[in-house]
């Protein structure tokens, strides 16, 4: 199994934090989230599954979830697992500190995701 990996930031500090932890990253093609969260970072989808709503706008809390501002479904930050019973997935991807920056990654399928 391959990993693409994008370098989004040369440190953790020089990135776009919110007051709630989050901020909106550009890897490649992808625009996602990113999180800090008890000392560790995490990248999810930009948009809520469910109604779109820009999940860096959401609320972070200290177990790792991630709630959406528009019909506050919740979401484990590590998993992308729905917490609140809806059924729905947030998408996550990789991401590692590296002395050269911060890199964000996900799989790679191959042309047209199917290799």
């Amino acid at each position: 199994m391959s990993f693409i990996w994008y370098k989004i930031a040369d440190f953790e500090e020089s990135l776009p934090w919110q007051q709630n932890n989050m901020c909106l990253v550009t890897a490649g093609d992808k625009k996602m989230t990113l999180a800090r969260c008890n000392g560790q970072l995490f990248a999810f989808a930009y948009k809520c599954p469910h109604a779109s709503g820009i999940m860096a706008d959401g609320y972070l809390n200290a177990a790792g979830q991630v709630t959406c501002p528009l019909h506050r479904y919740r979401f484990d930050i590590k998993n992308g697992r729905n917490t609140s019973g809806e059924g729905y997935f947030l998408k996550t991807y990789l991401v590692e500190k590296r002395p050269e920056g911060i890199f964000v990654g996900w799989e790679d399928k191959g042309f047209l995701g199917i290799w």
